[in-house]
């Protein structure tokens, strides 16, 4: 029995890694406030692109163009997401 409690809490830690890296990856993102850094206005509407990591591969990357205002809209989503985990970590799942 301790045994299968111990592996059920690696595999939460290792799958908690592993969400916490590929939130990593996405953090390249543009900053969510874009006049801190330019000084200037930023359009919400100009697109930008990134690459991003092809998961599974070391090597692949694919292009992401979206506009800043879904950058920031997924930026917050993420965040929104990363919190409900985290609040979420100690409950009991219902049976």
């Amino acid at each position: 029995m301790k045994l299968r409690s111990s592996l059920f809490v690696f595999a939460a830690v290792l799958s908690a890694t592993s969400y916490s890296a590929a939130l990593a990856q996405q953090q390249n993102v543009p900053p969510a406030n874009p006049q801190a850094t330019t000084g200037k206005t930023a359009d919400l509407n100009e697109v930008v692109c990134e690459k991003q990591e092809v998961v599974g591969s070391r090597l692949a990357t694919k292009r992401v163009c979206m506009t800043r205002g879904q950058w920031a809209d997924l930026r917050s989503q993420d965040r929104q997401e990363t919190e409900k985990v985290q609040t979420q970590r100690g409950q009991v799942a219902p049976q």
